[in-house]
């Protein structure tokens, strides 16, 4: 994965609000990879005291469009799954690795993995769509 600060995923990240106010971070990105790392916090727990599902949702998702907006045009979600394969509680640092399997058309397949140091947290696929 080669680090494009200034590439086409970069500026999408840098306006992404809702990304940023989690204070996730986009470590690196290259065509078709991304890699966003998230500290959860105190305000993610969820009431069995561990890392609500939707933030490391969101965190995989941000790879995910990191990834499969390196190209250029605007792409967005198409759809998408995630599974949970072990929790993560407030103080963990979750770092989320997109990885392009194929874009065909219009259309595209990506992998995220999400893991707390070598222990996977999460596996996430999505489908993309470019629209511009």
């Amino acid at each position: 994965m080669s680090e494009q600060q200034d590439g086409p995923a970069a500026v999408m990240f840098a306006a992404d609000r809702a990304s940023l106010g989690l204070g996730m971070e986009l470590m690196e990105s290259g065509l078709g990879t991304a890699a966003v790392r998230m500290t959860v916090t105190a305000a993610m727990i969820n009431g069995h005291g561990l890392a609500h599902g939707g933030y490391l949702f969101l965190l995989a998702d941000t790879a995910f469009a990191c990834a499969c907006n390196s190209h250029g045009p605007v792409t967005v979600a198409a759809g998408a799954e995630i599974t949970f394969v072990a929790p993560a509680r407030a103080g963990d640092t979750l770092t989320a690795i997109a990885a392009e399997r194929v874009r065909y058309g219009r259309s595209g397949v990506y992998d995220v993995t999400v893991r707390r140091g070598d222990e996977v947290i999460a596996e996430f696929r999505g489908r993309s769509r470019t629209i511009g």
